[in-house]
């Protein structure tokens, strides 16, 4: 099953090398494509709503039309790893076009967007850079792919 991420910005600095090397990983189970899309304005600039409206539109744009969209944001529900890893395997399992998970920009993730997406999506109900959650969510799609296999990388519950 194909999944998509739409993501506001690149990962640079220490973080690059630990995000490519988990969006590696998960190309062994999922056929992951990753979408950078450019942030609404330079850091510090423009209001929050119009960088929102900006990143929006960008995101809107890139996103599969068949897909089942799911936004990464505090206030969607939270998912177990092994939850995360079911809902993966329900739309593989139903011949899905695959599923589209977004992570927005510094200010979050503007109405149209969420307007868009069946599923809202909690890592925490603490705020992450877009690195941070890019890596996170990198890992947790390993971690459903081997779970799903019956392999030995995850430990929990």
């Amino acid at each position: 099953m194909k999944v998509t991420l739409v993501v506001v910005g690149k990962v640079r600095g220490e973080l690059a090398e630990a995000v490519a090397e988990y969006e590696s990983r998960a190309t062994r189970y999922w056929k992951l494509e990753v979408i950078e899309v450019d942030a609404g304005a330079p850091r510090g600039k423009g209001d929050p709503e119009s960088v929102m409206a900006a990143e929006a539109d960008r995101i809107l744009g890139r996103l599969p039309a068949a897909a089942e969209v799911a936004i990464l944001t505090r206030d969607g529900r939270p998912l177990s790893s092994r939850g995360l890893a079911g809902w993966l395997q329900d739309h593989a399992v139903l011949g899905s076009a695959g599923v589209a998970l977004v992570i927005g920009g510094a200010y979050g993730i503007h109405g149209t967007v969420r307007a868009r997406a069946r599923r809202r999506i909690s890592l925490s109900a603490m705020t992450f850079p877009h690195e941070m959650a890019r890596l996170i969510l990198a890992e947790q799609l390993y971690r459903a792919g081997t779970i799903l296999r019956g392999e030995p990388y995850h430990k929990g519950p």
